[in-house]
């Protein structure tokens, strides 16, 4: 697998920090636990920003901080959540919310061939997968907020470049473009956004409410 897209220094920066919606933070998580190079210059953003923490200023606690805060670990409910088989195209960080695999996942047609299934995250954006069919295009679409999106199989083209498994395209508002999936092997995505799409077409735009794009 060979990464050419990869995340900015200001988005790992703020995921980093914790200052990104869970949504987009997912996208970045799943993506650093396939590409070598965006975790290791996260790693070193976490490096700065421990140091930074380690000259601050330091406030005192109670004698029996550790203990009370041991007995909260202690007295906390079982965790009985069976783990997640990890051999997919699911990284780990995904696998957490989706399952072992698209197998797992609970799709919903949207048109066009396009299946998504929307993921539980909080409300500050939103996260989903998308399958699309090889050959098939996603709708001409704008953007009203930030759209980032990772490949987790197969691989789709736009106006800018190719995005193969591993690849984050990130599309502002400024961007307008339309998704084909290559031939040969269905794409599947993970994308988040954090606000509707933009969408050329009016069937699109009727839909879109009822698929919460």
């Amino acid at each position: 697998m060979t990464i050419r897209h990869h995340l900015s220094d200001d988005v790992l920066m703020a995921y980093s920090a914790g200052d990104l919606p869970e949504a987009f933070s997912l996208v970045v998580a799943t993506h650093v636990s396939m590409c070598d190079e965006c975790r290791a210059r996260m790693e070193s953003f976490d490096a700065v920003g421990g140091a930074v923490l380690a000259q601050g200023d330091t406030a005192a606690i109670g004698a029996d901080s550790l203990a009370a805060t041991m007995a909260l670990i202690k007295s906390g409910p079982p965790q009985d959540k069976a783990p997640v088989r990890r051999s997919g195209i699911f990284p780990a960080p995904l696998a957490d919310y989706a399952g072992d695999g698209p197998g797992a996942v609970k799709w919903r047609r949207v048109g066009g061939g396009v299946r998504q299934a929307i993921l539980p995250t909080d409300s500050g954006a939103s996260a989903r997968l998308l399958h699309i069919p090889a050959g098939a295009a996603v709708p001409d679409h704008g953007h009203h907020g930030l759209e980032m999106t990772l490949v987790l199989q197969g691989a789709f083209r736009d106006e800018t470049a190719r995005f193969g498994r591993g690849d984050v395209e990130i599309a502002t508002e400024a961007d307008e473009h339309t998704p084909v999936a290559e031939l040969g092997e269905d794409c599947i995505c993970l994308a988040a956004t954090d606000a509707p799409l933009r969408f050329t077409a009016l069937l699109p735009r009727l839909a879109q409410p009822f698929f919460r794009i």
